[in-house]
């Protein structure tokens, strides 16, 4: 499609257009008993950088760097044929099982105990799921007490003599994963998974009242059951759960580099169809209760390059889905993050899947180096730097023509104001692949001048430019200048094509 981007698109701050706060649980990961996510991911006793643990402590420190507040485990639907209990007790005694999700040898050298562990030890808060798959509500119930009962129980018993002594205090659980898709194991109807999962949320919170719970809605919005199967979940799920699940994985398809650079305009049109069979399902029931959103999935994956499970052989720590991200995929993972914040008032939760090697912005050789992908740039920005409340920020401006969407504007943008210090933090992505756009933000109703702190970009003259282990640095945010607040309070910069920025303002007399 012709790029159209060329020349300035405009956006009008003002702190009295706020959408929503951002949750810090917002800044998710997934960490799945898949690959090589685990095993010589975040787990390699062998390796020179190993704790006392076993966990690689190059990997850590990259983890801390993202500053995900949040991980998901242990899928994914590896969960929906998982024995919590064959991932407890004395390693040499644990069994070695056959994984049907991802026809793989699990060791179960990791199990509850040590990702907890090291959750623990990272400062990331886990989300548990659940098997809703094979099992159900004793296995379900029976993992809560053992994780976040304090002792006098059998299963808080067996955990304290594991070397556990405290209580995990697992406060996020998934009921279940992707229940409405054939591929998985126990894969069943909406009415009937909706009913398991208030029966098995009941008794788990049984056992802790004070725990959240997630339903799983649609894995993608393009299941033939989409919408009908969130109705009907919600319908039997409402007053046991307190979040819908979203899952959704984009990619470049047919030479539509355009389609693939606007996929924020799908995940909006996503997530606000799901809100409003959400407040359907509220309405009918007569509720007062507003149903939040957790996007527990999400990133840029070419499952066009994958064969499919069943295509794959038997293997112990399978290299599978290790996508290399280019500038162009960082360009899109930083949209998406927009999105997500531009519905900050309903999506709570979201997890980039996954963490380490499998669609990771983390990448680890076994016994050698780990690296950042271009991805793991605007994760780790965003998540440090926009905090606080969401503004409305509406653009005009040039638009680009794509066959995926239709009209997008070229510029992609997203703003949270620090409400204690007043700090700005403006995101901004030029779809265009041409031609440079130029940003103008009238900064309305502040009552301060800005000064620009920093400005950060992540672009390459070539779009397909990647990060490898040969050369890991290959892209790297740099600074820019020349971007600055005019004395007429308008922020003023420039955007090369298919890029992503992050401009930090202060106002003048502030830090």
């Amino acid at each position: 499609m012709t790029d159209q981007s060329a020349g300035t698109a405009r956006v009008t701050i003002d702190p009295d257009f706020g959408l929503g706060t951002v949750d810090p649980r917002l800044y998710g990961t997934f960490v799945e008993h898949m690959g090589r996510c685990v095993y010589t991911g975040i787990y390699e006793p062998a390796h020179s950088t190993a704790d006392e643990h076993g966990f690689r402590g190059d990997v850590a420190g990259l983890v801390r760097e993202l500053g995900t507040g949040l991980v998901r485990y242990p899928g994914g639907n590896f969960v929906s044929g998982y024995h919590w209990e064959d991932g407890i007790g004395p390693a040499e005694d644990r069994p070695r099982r056959l994984d049907l999700a991802w026809r793989s040898i699990e060791t179960n050298q990791v199990g509850t105990d040590e990702f907890l562990g090291w959750a623990r030890r990272q400062g990331v808060e886990p989300m548990m799921a659940v098997n809703l798959g094979t099992r159900g509500i004793d296995a379900a119930r029976a993992l809560v007490e053992y994780c976040n009962i304090p002792g006098g129980t059998a299963w808080s018993d067996l955990r304290v003599r594991h070397g556990a002594r405290d209580p995990h205090g697992v406060k996020l659980w998934c009921l279940g994963n992707e229940m409405d898709g054939p591929w998985q194991t126990g894969h069943t109807t909406a009415v009937e998974y909706g009913r398991l999962a208030a029966q098995a949320g009941k008794a788990m919170r049984q056992v802790d009242p004070s725990i959240e719970l997630v339903a799983c809605g649609s894995s993608n919005a393009e299941m033939p059951t989409f919408g009908e199967w969130e109705r009907e979940v919600l319908h039997e799920t409402y007053d046991e759960v307190d979040y819908l699940s979203l899952h959704a994985y984009y990619e470049e398809k047919d030479g539509d580099r355009a389609g693939f650079l606007a996929s924020g305009a799908q995940m909006d049109a996503y997530i606000s169809d799901i809100v409003a069979t959400a407040d359907h399902v509220r309405a009918v029931r007569r509720s007062s209760k507003r149903m939040k959103l957790s996007f527990d999935e999400w990133n840029v994956w070419y499952q066009s390059r994958f064969p499919g499970e069943r295509a794959l052989p038997l293997e112990e720590t399978p290299r599978l889905i290790e996508d290399t991200y280019s500038v162009t995929d960082a360009a899109v993972v930083g949209s998406l993050l927009m999105t997500l914040l531009r519905h900050a008032d309903r999506v709570a939760i979201a997890c980039l899947a996954q963490l380490v090697n499998v669609i990771g912005p983390i990448r680890s050789e076994p016994g050698g180096p780990s690296w950042r992908q271009t991805t793991f740039h605007p994760f780790a920005l965003t998540a440090k730097y926009a905090r606080g409340t969401v503004l409305r920020t509406e653009v005009s401006g040039p638009v680009i023509e794509t066959r995926r969407h239709g009209p997008v504007d070229a510029l992609d943008t997203a703003t949270t104001l620090d409400p204690e210090t007043g700090a700005l933090t403006v995101l901004a992505v030029n779809r265009g692949q041409e031609h440079d756009l130029h940003l103008r933000a009238a900064l309305r109703g502040f009552g301060a001048r800005y000064r620009v702190l920093e400005h950060l970009m992540i672009a390459d003259e070539d779009p397909d430019a990647a990060n490898t282990q040969e050369h890991p640095d290959r892209v790297t945010p740099q600074s820019v200048n020349g971007t600055r607040v005019s004395g007429e309070g308008e922020l003023e910069a420039l955007l090369p094509p298919v890029s992503w920025s992050i401009i930090r303002l202060a106002p003048e007399d502030g830090a």
